[in-house]
């Protein structure tokens, strides 16, 4: 055999060698990849690819009913698939998938969709609903990507708009129906929906304690109310109150004071103020305490005192005072739904009495709310909004009436660093604050040393004693002052929010004698004349403190049963404080 022949029988066979080795050895060639697969919670799509050198392909066991797959069979040697889920699942799903083509070894494929914690979460708005005894309707939406959904009740005094829905957002009104119970109801709604996890919204309703009194109410009436709440304090210059009266436990004459007369707001008004607070009990006055009802001689009284300033052309703040405390000292949770069914029946009956005054007359919720901390504010708001709501809704003159609401304490420092969130008032700009200022208390109102501090009888600079230097305030003087009026202009009146000063004095001790009770008196008529000038200064109205006492430890300026001034210096550090 020759070098030639040779050659062409090696070449053949390295030939033949070489095309047997690209075969698998299990026959035709098939490749996935890759051959796990993850799809996301929410869905999506993923592809693979295929190789294959047989004639055709194909898929099995899709699971169609949640996967879809761009290709399932084909003829491309070279494919890329895309498996697409469009749906969340509530617990993990697993499909299998099992490719084949020709002889080749099939290939498991497997496609995981992990659960989603929002499947079919059927989300209202609101969660818990409440409503007053009266009942009424609430509105909230069910949001949701299920196909369908349900809602119900566990209760008969619900009734529901919708019972049922589709994906999608869903509108939902429920209404309540009147509360004639003593007690508090609750009742409990449950959205549901296929393969979903329920969701409940709680109903609670509190208990009728009281009838309403707002049986009358009257369409809004504008007339002599034009004023905002800015433009009616611009007009209030001076004010004064008709302390220990009309609050008095047991009558209105059981403190000491006369009956107001109508003599008395005339010499008020000639002594240079223009506005007058009340100070007023209702809880001892009701008849028929079962009911909250407040006597009709009691309203008329009142009613009767208010004239007395409208004939005078004063401005009057008429409130809910100490009252034994029912609504003051109970600034707390577990007294939160009693005390605000009676503030409802109370200022239902007190404005619908008094709906036809002007912007003259002026509505205060309380008088010193015993409040210490963000709890018991919230508390406090409540009150404040359960006030306002029944005002408005008699309709007529109080749709637009200036309403005055409290600090925590009426105190400065408490009121700056506590009431933050003010009521919700329909009738926007008809709102002021107030507060109280009897500060330093040693010198205002201490009648005794205590273990924490003296009495103190001197205040001021240029007015402190040298001889009985251990009664000099030392604390709480001019700068204090500035700095708590400039407070509240700065956290309200600078807001368009004016403040009401509603109490201010300092007991005169006029027990003292000689030089002492000489300088005494020089400071507490420099202390009234500069607190009256630094609160107006600041846009803070200042209302005087008048207990009706002439005696030592007392704040009377005016003798009540003779109709005469009796304090004439303090009168006039007020009316010169307050000049401008």
């Amino acid at each position: 055999m020759n070098f030639y022949k040779k050659f062409f029988y090696f070449w053949v066979i390295l030939v033949t060698i070489s095309f047997t080795s690209c075969k698998k050895d299990s026959g035709t060639l098939l490749e996935v990849s890759p051959v796990e697969i993850s799809i996301a919670a929410a869905g999506g799509n993923v592809s693979f690819t295929i190789n294959t050198e047989a004639a055709s392909w194909n898929i099995d066991n899709p699971a169609s009913d949640w996967l879809t797959l761009s290709k399932s069979t084909g003829t491309d040697q070279s494919v890329t698939v895309v498996a697409t889920v469009a749906s969340k699942t509530i617990s993990q799903r697993v499909a299998t998938l099992t490719v084949t083509a020709g002889d080749a070894t099939p290939v498991t494929l497997t496609v995981t969709q992990s659960p989603s914690s929002y499947l079919y979460a059927l989300d209202p708005d609101q969660i818990s609903l409440s409503f007053d005894e009266n009942g009424g309707s609430k509105t909230f939406s069910v949001i949701t990507d299920a196909p369908s959904w349900l809602l119900s009740a566990n209760v008969s005094w619900i009734d529901i708009s919708k019972t049922s829905g589709v994906a999608g957002v869903t509108e939902v009104t429920i209404t309540a129906s009147k509360n004639t119970d003593t007690q508090t109801r609750t009742a409990r709604l449950t959205l549901s929906g296929p393969l979903a996890p329920t969701t409940d919204i709680s109903v609670s309703q509190a208990p009728q304690f009281y009838p309403s009194y707002n049986i009358s109410p009257i369409a809004a009436d504008a007339t002599g109310m034009t004023s905002t709440a800015v433009q009616l304090a611009a007009k209030i210059k001076l004010g004064w109150n008709i302390g220990n009266t009309m609050e008095a436990s047991g009558g209105e004459t059981n403190w000491g004071n006369p009956l107001i007369s109508k003599e008395l707001i005339q010499l008020v008004k000639a002594s240079g103020f223009n506005a007058v607070r009340i100070p007023c009990a209702w809880n001892q006055y009701m008849d028929d305490a079962a009911n909250a009802r407040i006597s009709a001689s009691w309203l008329n009284r009142v009613k009767e005192v208010v004239q007395y300033c409208a004939d005078n052309g004063m401005y009057v703040i008429l409130n809910i005072h100490w009252d034994g405390g029912w609504l003051e000292n109970n600034c707390t949770v577990t007294k939160q739904l009693a005390n605000n069914a009676k503030q409802k029946a109370f200022w239902e009956q007190i404005a619908t009495k008094l709906r036809d005054f002007d912007e003259h007359l002026l509505f205060a919720s309380a008088n010193e709310p015993n409040v210490a901390n963000a709890t018991e504010m919230e508390v406090l708001n409540s009150y404040h909004q359960t006030f306002i709501n029944a005002v408005r809704a008699t309709g007529g003159k109080n749709t637009y009436r200036v309403l005055v609401v409290q600090g925590p304490s009426t105190d400065i420092q408490k009121t700056h660093d506590l009431f933050t969130t003010l009521p919700t008032d329909p009738t926007p700009n008809r709102m002021m604050v107030e507060v109280h200022y009897y500060t330093p208390w040693n010198f205002c109102g201490l009648t005794k040393d205590e273990t924490w501090g003296r009495m103190a009888y001197y205040w001021g600079n240029g007015y402190h004693s040298t001889t009985d230097a251990t009664r000099n305030s030392t604390w709480g003087e001019e700068a204090d002052v500035d700095k708590y009026m400039g407070m509240m202009k700065t956290q309200f009146v600078d807001k368009g929010i004016p403040v009401v000063m509603g109490e201010f004095s300092a007991t005169r001790r006029s027990a003292l004698t000689g030089n002492d009770l000489a300088l005494h008196l020089a400071s507490l008529a420099y202390y009234t004349k500069y607190v009256t000038h630094a609160a107006i200064a600041n846009g803070v109205l200042p209302f005087y403190w008048d207990n009706g006492g002439q005696d030592n430890n007392s704040s009377g300026i005016f003798d009540r049963k003779n109709n005469v001034v009796f304090d004439q210096k303090i009168v006039d550090a007020l009316v010169q404080g307050a000049a401008k």
